[in-house]
């Protein structure tokens, strides 16, 4: 009898049992990697070798001139315009070679000069159109008109880099400060590149911070989009300054010891026709899915169709270059779920793994992914590569090899929702423990998480962040450090702890929106008809945590603070979490982690003077504590003594523990004296 070929067995069925009923779905995932990488690249597999569009289309000089090469298989002409010609429509056709790859030479050094504005004239079917070259690495708006045209890059002297150890040190664990460079100064306007490396760098390192998250970077002609309508893809928004001054920022963080991802937007395009991919060539299939496949029905935007060998070519190829253009050391991949499921992920709650595979299951944006997460792992081994994915889809941040997708981190997306849902449907004396526990610890086993209370998203306009919430209308008049309210006390008081118990329970990477770690008081809204274009909301107001009269400063203080005790006990390492206890009733929660004891009374009136803490994870001993959200220089009260020593005993139907004195909204760690640093 014929024995069956026996299965190939994938670590991530190991990782998690689970998945056993849909080996077929792991195996189709592996199957479909490893076909369309050889389709990609042959016998030659060398997926940083493939990469390279960037250095072929676009513009280029050569000896003699300037190449310029374009990809539009739909076109039947096409011809370059631009300040070089006296924008004549008709002087500089381009010829078409195989694969609707176009290109035209042009002879003597200066046939094209650094800040010359260009566009490409297409013609398709009768009708003619102008488009922006899809390579381009900068686009500018042109005052006059509105527009946005392309602009020549070639400067004299290339930016001189001296971050000598760009992609030979790896940071971990991350402590991600998530930034916008427009918003990122007081004044009311658009803050630039320089402006973010020559103040902002100095603040986010001072704070504890080693990785800067950088979002909108890439162009988009509509500011207020936050930079999710992406329009060009390789090229460094003109919003905030030139590509050098970009560089600048990068060179001067690494100097600086600090990491820099960029929030990098393949989940979909601008849907904007001229400025950017839509309707290039004139076909609507050229980057993105025909019909209404390739139009998300929620953002408006066009959807990438990444079972196109072209298109796969074209977003690999712009992953290498920010990482070799820029010295960018990794990516936030935008919307993840949205690119993995053909609905999108839209109105699916994600109960059972039954949700994650099957017909609604985009294998090709899989393994897209897979191939993305190879490639830049490939370019630079230490990048960093974190999913915002929410819908727990597994695998995600396991290892390709093993079955998985590839990333390093994913978001714990479910962690700001949680505590908005807290905040804003349940009274402080009805918060569920248990509940809180739960969330806080569960997650997908073998991947690592980046924890956050709150990013951009609750801070925009129809959000809140969490300190508003709390604080409401008080936070104008209520911050002063000489005046007292129980709002105010309340709202200071959960902004730290809901800050401190995700740091150390919920994951092994932590992030932070700017002007968040001080409790910034008002969210964002960008220039509009409806502010009448005000940036009076689209800016941080530094000053505030700094003027020294007022609260915000204590919660900056509180964060720095939170940040260099994580990083002396390396509490983001630790992953041996023991539950300890849990009072549903007056709203304690203890847990150990490491040699340290973590205790949180969340009760807003509860403040037992002989709480028994066990002990028995961490040892017998002698305890004190270490740290504490009680401390005056973070607005607390200062009841917590760090001098005072804490004995354990063994008690009857208890076990190991001690006694303490826990205020009501306050945190507290323990550590037995004489353990080693």
């Amino acid at each position: 009898m014929k024995k069956s070929p026996r299965k190939k067995q994938y670590k991530i069925m190991a990782i998690d049992p689970y998945l056993q009923p849909f080996y077929n779905d792991i195996e189709l995932r592996m199957r479909r990697h490893a076909e369309t990488r050889q389709r990609l690249l042959g016998d030659k597999a060398d997926l940083a070798a493939f990469a390279n569009g960037y250095l072929y289309y676009g513009f280029h000089r050569t000896e003699s001139g300037w190449l310029f090469r374009e990809w539009a298989p739909g076109a039947d002409e096409i011809h370059l315009i631009g300040d070089f010609n006296g924008w004549n429509r008709e002087s500089h056709p381009l010829t078409r070679r195989e694969g609707g790859v176009w290109e035209i030479s042009l002879d003597g050094a200066d046939a094209l000069r650094h800040g010359q504005h260009v566009l490409l004239q297409i013609r398709r079917g009768g009708q003619t159109f102008d488009r922006i070259p899809s390579y381009i690495h900068r686009a500018v708006q042109n005052k006059e008109t509105r527009q946005f045209v392309g602009q020549i890059w070639a400067p004299p002297r290339p930016f001189h880099w001296t971050d000598g150890g760009y992609g030979k040190r790896k940071v971990s664990p991350l402590f991600i400060y998530e930034a916008h460079i427009g918003m990122a100064q007081e004044r009311e306007g658009v803050g630039t590149y320089r402006e973010f490396a020559d103040f902002n760098l100095q603040r986010i390192r001072d704070l504890g911070y080693n990785t800067v998250q950088l979002m909108a970077v890439m162009e988009h002609p509509y500011y207020a989009s936050f930079g999710y309508q992406v329009t060009n893809f390789f090229a460094a928004s003109s919003w905030y300054g030139e590509p050098d001054d970009l560089k600048y920022l990068i060179n001067r963080a690494h100097e600086m010891g600090l990491f820099v991802l960029l929030d990098v937007v393949h989940s979909h395009a601008s849907p904007n026709v001229g400025e950017g991919l839509n309707l290039f060539d004139g076909t609507e299939d050229q980057f993105f899915l025909p019909g209404d496949r390739g139009n998300h029905p929620a953002w408006g935007s066009k959807l990438f169709n990444y079972g196109k060998h072209e298109v796969i070519h074209f977003l690999l190829s712009n992953l290498k270059f920010w990482l070799e253009e820029y010295h960018f050391d990794g990516f936030r991949f935008d919307g993840v779920t949205s690119m993995i499921y053909q609905d999108h992920g839209l109105g699916t709650a994600f109960t059972n793994y039954n949700q994650y595979f099957g017909l609604n299951t985009n294998v090709d944006a899989i393994t897209y992914l897979q191939l993305a997460n190879e490639l830049i792992h490939a370019v630079n081994p230490f990048a960093i590569t974190i999913a915002e994915e929410m819908s727990g889809m597994p695998g995600m941040a396991v290892p390709i090899r093993s079955g998985g997708i590839g990333f390093d981190y994913r978001l714990s997306m479910g962690i700001p929702d949680f505590w908005i849902k807290l905040l804003k449907d349940v009274p402080d004396d009805k918060w569920d423990m248990f509940s809180m526990w739960y969330e806080l610890t569960t997650r997908r086993p073998k991947e690592k998480n980046v924890g956050y209370c709150e990013s951009h998203d609750q801070a925009l306009v129809g959000d809140k962040t969490l300190i508003f919430r709390m604080a409401d209308a008080e936070m104008y008049t209520g911050m002063d450090k000489a005046y007292h309210s129980l709002t105010i006390d309340r709202a200071i008081a959960l902004h730290k702890m809901i800050r401190f118990i995700t740091l150390t329970l919920g994951s092994e990477a932590y992030l932070n929106f700017m002007g968040n770690e001080f409790g910034h008081p008002e969210w964002i809204d960008f220039p509009r008809e409806g502010n009448g274009w005000s940036f009076k909301y689209a800016r941080r107001q530094w000053s505030l945590a700094d003027n020294g009269y007022l609260k915000y400063q204590w919660l900056e203080q509180f964060d720095r603070a939170m940040l260099k005790f994580a990083r002396k006990y390396r509490v983001l390492n630790k992953t041996d979490v023991v539950n300890l206890w849990v009072d549903q009733e007056n709203k304690l929660l203890a847990y150990a982690k490491g040699d340290l004891i973590y205790l949180f009374n969340f009760s807003p009136n509860y403040s037992p003077t002989d709480f028994f803490v066990p002990a028995h994870a961490t040892g017998a001993g002698q305890y004190r504590a270490i740290f504490s959200t009680d401390e005056v220089d973070f607005g607390g009260q200062d009841r917590i003594s760090e001098r005072y020593i804490y004995y354990t005993k063994e008690v009857e139907g208890r076990g190991l523990g001690f006694e303490v004195y826990i205020p009501c909204r306050t945190a507290v760690v323990f550590r037995r004296v004489g353990d080693a640093e």
